[in-house]
């Protein structure tokens, strides 16, 4: 052993071996720098890491045969003992030395100062799947394939995939008859803003199947990339589609794709094609609210894939749509159950679904659908979630700011466009709410809604006629319009004192509504009835209209005046009643309002204390519009007139909450400003007489 290292030492291997790895990590270094300067292929860096680990053995064997001398390269020659040279001379150990600390020198300096990596962040990239067009002849293939790729493009961060259903409706509004094929998808493409289309294609091959999918540029139908692979039967066929959603990732620039931390199997939810289907056909009956039919092929889907969780949750929130709530709850934890199964996605939108639609809990919502959008920022769902949950918070400056970032993704949506019009109607901001509005009804007049926060705009402008006007161009889009355009009408006459008219108007729409048998509306129409009659001073036809109301449904827009009017009836007991079944309830704003009406009984009855105590302690649950206008209330019966200005002009700065005081529905309630108006008239009164 000490001869070889003698040998090795005297054929001067060490030194070799030292200035070679020093100019080899120099070139590495620098080739790591100069190469993306010059847009060179990722292959050259390779190639050259490769050629200086092979070039290292080589270095070693000619080395160790060869030596240069002043006489050029001559061959080793052997040694005795007494041969053996001292180690090389002292000058080129410098040059070793040297070479070798100019490589450690750069090689600290590049790390420490190019910092950690930085993860390029892709702009957000929307993308509508057109029809596979199915050359099998089996209908299984049929509406099935779209669903898998769709949520196998969805694993890149940046991709959010155009809702399909909706997509076909649209296209059915403008072409009737026409199917989403690739011409089709484009046209929705160009006019709602989306960037790709992405168009499938399945065909027998032998035993098998070959499927192909192109992404296309919608304005020009352009081929951008494609791809094409083969499945040998088909249970192959949904990981082919998911090579299918790799190979068309890869193109717009994930570079996730290949990332083995990925967890394998992530792509999809369902290990059947049988079980997508009935999933796919389940939601678009849902989409179009047939409820009742699109409960049996969520159950199919599920007993196609007992695991499919996706299935368990569309199945449950379409029986939550149906009030069956109980069955709801326990097909949501099915579905939760069943988180290990879905991708990543998926677990964060069907929790935030659940804390929405469920629980109630939109704080937990919001938390969910952070998540979302700061692992996914182009989740167009996740940002519009979002935002309804902030709406429920009553936070609607931070409910426009989703809807915002949603609108960035799909410019053109309209439910995203009539949403932001309506949180900014709600957030106080008139003009900007009536701007998208009247922006959505040049569009399409169809969009109803649409009118609400224009005519919100008159009445806080106090043009009770244009206001008419609107809720009257409201009633000729549609049988929905008109029904809503009724209680927007009756809202006013009780705003401005017209009782009877309101009366008469309600009572119309009821008798309408009793025919249609939209049993929300109706009760809602019952209520606001028993408000004007008991202002007209026929309290037995206000409690008549109550009774008849809570009978058509029980939501927080009807239990909360039929609490109200019942006190102002006398009937302390029956709103007491109220107000203790929605202390019982998990959501806080429902336990918010009872505290409002908590807070009404103590003050009616003089026990002033109370009343402030319960009305502020429902203010920590909801800080709504509601319990602050009963906060000043309180405060001005028990004689404490600042505070009862202070708390009736934050109403005031806050009124853009009074046109949808109970968010069911949105449904008008501007008559709520007229006594705000006049306690704040009368508090100011009595703080000047002090």
């Amino acid at each position: 052993m000490k001869r070889l290292i003698q040998e090795l030492r005297r054929r001067e291997v060490f030194r070799t071996t030292g200035l070679y790895a020093g100019i080899a990590w120099i070139v590495i270094e620098a080739s790591s720098i100069a190469l993306p300067t010059f847009d060179a292929p990722a292959w050259t860096m390779r190639a050259i890491i490769i050629c200086a680990v092979i070039g290292f053995p080589i270095m070693l064997v000619l080395t160790w045969i060869y030596d240069i001398t002043d006489h050029g390269i001559v061959v080793q020659a052997d040694a005795s003992d007494d041969e053996i040279a001292p180690f090389g001379s002292r000058k080129a150990d410098f040059v070793v030395i040297g070479v070798l600390s100019v490589a450690l020198i750069f090689s600290v300096y590049l790390n420490f100062s190019s910092g950690p990596a930085v993860e390029v962040e892709l702009p957000p990239v929307s993308v509508l799947l057109a029809d596979f067009d199915n050359q099998t002849g089996d209908p299984l293939f049929d509406n099935s394939l779209e669903q898998a790729l769709s949520i196998g493009l969805e694993g890149a961060s940046f991709v959010t995939a155009y809702n399909r259903t909706s997509a076909a409706r649209l296209l059915e509004s403008l072409n009737p008859g026409s199917t989403l094929d690739e011409a089709g998808a484009r046209l929705i493409s160009i006019r709602e803003g989306i960037k790709l289309v992405v168009a499938g294609m399945v065909s027998a091959d032998g035993d098998g199947y070959r499927l192909a999918a192109r992404m296309v540029n919608p304005e020009d139908g352009a081929i951008i990339a494609e791809s094409s692979v083969l499945a040998k039967d088909k249970i192959g066929v949904l990981a082919a589609v998911s090579t299918l959603a790799d190979n068309i990732r890869e193109e717009l620039g994930d570079e996730s794709v290949n990332d083995d931390a990925r967890p394998i199997g992530e792509t999809f939810t369902a290990a059947s094609l049988d079980a997508v289907k009935h999933y796919t056909e389940g939601q678009d009956l849902a989409a179009a609210a047939r409820y009742d039919e699109a409960l049996p092929f969520y159950e199919m889907a599920v007993k196609e894939d007992p695991n499919f969780g996706r299935a368990y949750s569309g199945w449950a929130l379409t029986l939550f749509y149906l009030g069956r709530e109980e069955e709801a709850k326990a097909l949501w934890e099915q579905a939760l159950s069943r988180m290990d199964t879905m991708t990543e996605r998926e677990r964060y939108r069907t929790l935030g679904l659940y804390y929405v639609a469920v629980a109630g809990d939109f704080p937990k919502a919001v938390e969910s659908y952070t998540a979302l959008v700061e692992k996914y920022p182009a989740d167009n769902t996740g940002y519009n979630n979002m935002a309804i949950s902030y709406y429920f918070m009553l936070d609607f400056d931070k409910a426009m700011e989703a809807a915002g970032h949603g609108l960035e993704i799909y410019p053109n949506n309209k439910t995203v466009i009539s949403n932001f019009a309506l949180f900014a109607m709600l957030a106080g901001e008139f003009d900007k709410g009536a701007e998208h509005a009247s922006g959505l009804l040049a569009e399409d007049p169809g969009m109803w809604k649409a009118w609400l926060p224009i005519a919100m705009q008159k009445l806080a402008s106090n043009d009770i006629d244009a206001a008419r006007q609107a809720y009257d161009r409201m009633a000729q889009a549609d049988a929905r319009g008109a029904a809503f355009a009724n209680l927007g009408l009756a809202d006013i006459a009780i705003f401005v004192g017209q009782f009877a008219e309101a009366a008469e108007l309600l009572e119309a729409g009821i008798r309408d509504e009793a025919a249609s048998g939209n049993k929300r509306l109706l009760g809602r129409k019952y209520i606001a009835l028993a408000e004007a009659r008991q202002k007209l001073g026929d309290a037995a036809a206000a409690r008549d209209a109550l009774q008849k109301g809570l009978a058509e449904n029980e939501g927080n827009g009807q239990l909360v005046p039929a609490a109200l009017i019942s006190l102002e009836l006398g009937d302390a007991e029956f709103a007491a009643s109220i107000a203790d079944r929605l202390g019982q309830e998990l959501q806080p704003n429902a336990r918010s309002f009872g505290q409002v009406i908590r807070g009404a009984i103590a003050s009616a009855a003089g026990r002033h204390a109370d009343a402030i105590d319960a009305l502020r302690s429902g203010v920590t649950l909801m800080d709504s519009w509601l319990l602050r206008f009963y906060l000043g209330r309180a405060y001005f019966e028990a004689g404490r007139y600042v505070e009862a200005v202070d708390e009736f002009e934050l109403c005031l700065a806050r009124r853009g909450e009074a046109t949808a005081l109970f968010l069911d529905d949105d449904e008008p309630t501007w008559r709520y400003m007229a006594p705000l108006q006049e306690w704040l008239a009368k508090a100011r009164d009595r703080l000047g007489a002090n």
